[in-house]
C-alpha cells in the first residue's frame, strides 16, 4: 500500500460545535432516506430536482450555457428538455450519497452490474498497473461503490472543504475500495499505480491553465484539458481503461462498464492523446447525456486570459 495515501479523518469532538448542526441534519436526513425502498428514492430524488429545476439560480444558467455550447446543432426545446432531465437526475444524484455512503455490500451487489471485469483481471495477471478513466456521471457516489464491491479500487478524489462532511466522504467512498488519495498526491497516485494497483482518475474537468492544453470537448473547439492524465497513463508497466457508469433507465439499478485497455495510448504525442480522451469522454457522455454533471463550468479557462468568460 501506497505510504503516500491519504490519512482517513478521525473524529474530532469539535464536529460538535454548533457550526456543525446543520451539516448533522443533513447527514441525519441522508442517511435516514437511504434506507427507503429504491424505486421510492428514485421518485423522490426526481422531485427534488424538479424543484432545484423551478429554483433555478447559477447552477442552471452554468448547466444550461454548457448545452448549449456542447449541442449547438440541437433546438432550445431539445436543450430544455435536457435540461429538465439533467436536474431530475441530479436530484437523484444527491440522494444517491446516502446509497453510496451507507449501504451494504448486500444491497450494493443487488443494484450495480460491472461488466469488464475481465479486462481488469488479465491486465493484473500481467502485471499491469490499471489507469481507470472516468468521468463526472451523476451516478458517481453509488458507482464508486459497486467498483469497489466488484474489485477494490484506489480512488483520486477532492477532499471536502467541510471536516465533517469529509470526515462522511472518506468513510463513505472508501468504504468497499482500498484507499483515497487526495487529488495533489501525484506521488501517492504513481506509487499506487507502479504496486499494479486499479486506480480511478476523473480527466473531465477545468483544473485550470496550469499542466493544460485546449483541445476541442464536443463543439467547444479549445476547452482546457488536464495533461495530469498523460503523467499517469505514461509511467511503464501502465494499462488505461475508459469507465462508464449509468443508472438504468428502468429503475433496475446501475451499469458499469469497463472497457478493455485503450489500444495505442499513449502516444509521445499530448496534444494527439488528449484529442483522444476527450473523444472517448464524449463517447461515453453520449450513453446517458442526461446523466452527465453538466453544472461544473467545463470551460472556465480560456486560452486568452483576457477574454470574457463564457459563463457571463
Amino acid at each position: 500500500m501506497s505510504k503516500n495515501k491519504v490519512l482517513q479523518p478521525d473524529f474530532k469532538w469539535s464536529f460538535l460545535m454548533p457550526k456543525y448542526w446543520p451539516t448533522w441534519l443533513g447527514v441525519f436526513v441522508l442517511y435516514t432516506i437511504s434506507w427507503l425502498p429504491y424505486k421510492l428514492q428514485l421518485f423522490l430524488g426526481r422531485l427534488i430536482g424538479r424543484l432545484f429545476y423551478k429554483i433555478g439560480g447559477s447552477r442552471k444558467k452554468v448547466a444550461s450555457r454548457n448545452l448549449a455550447l456542447c449541442f449547438p446543432e440541437m433546438s432550445t426545446d431539445e436543450r430544455e428538455q435536457m435540461l429538465k432531465k439533467n436536474f431530475e437526475n441530479t436530484g437523484i444524484a444527491l440522494l444517491e450519497t446516502g446509497m453510496g455512503w451507507w449501504w451494504p455490500d448486500w444491497r450494493i451487489k443487488q443494484k450495480v452490474t460491472v461488466k469488464g471485469l475481465e479486462n481488469l483481471a488479465q491486465a493484473k495477471k500481467e502485471g499491469k498497473g490499471m489507469l481507470l478513466l472516468a468521468m463526472h456521471y451523476l451516478s458517481a457516489e453509488v458507482s464508486c461503490r459497486g467498483i469497489g464491491v466488484a474489485n477494490p479500487t484506489v480512488v483520486f478524489y477532492r477532499p471536502h472543504n467541510n471536516p465533517l462532511m469529509e470526515y462522511f466522504q472518506y468513510r463513505g467512498r472508501g468504504r468497499s475500495n482500498k484507499y483515497m488519495l487526495g487529488k495533489r498526491d501525484v506521488k501517492g497516485l504513481i506509487a499506487a499505480l507502479n504496486e499494479g494497483e486499479p486506480c480511478i482518475y476523473l480527466p473531465d474537468q477545468d483544473y485550470g491553465r496550469k499542466r493544460s492544453l485546449f483541445v476541442p470537448f464536443f463543439a467547444v473547439k479549445d476547452a482546457a484539458t488536464t495533461t495530469g492524465t498523460l503523467i499517469f497513463a505514461r509511467q511503464p508497466n501502465v494499462q488505461s481503461f475508459m469507465v462508464t457508469p449509468t443508472r438504468n433507465d428502468d429503475g433496475s439499478g446501475y451499469t458499469i462498464e469497463i472497457s478493455k485497455p485503450l489500444a495505442n495510448f499513449p502516444t509521445d504525442n499530448d496534444e494527439a492523446d488528449l484529442i483522444r480522451i476527450n473523444q472517448e469522454l464524449e463517447k461515453a457522455i453520449m450513453k446517458k447525456p442526461e446523466q452527465y454533471m453538466w453544472l461544473h463550468r467545463r470551460f472556465k479557462t480560456r486560452p486568452d486570459k483576457d477574454a470574457p468568460s463564457l459563463y457571463k
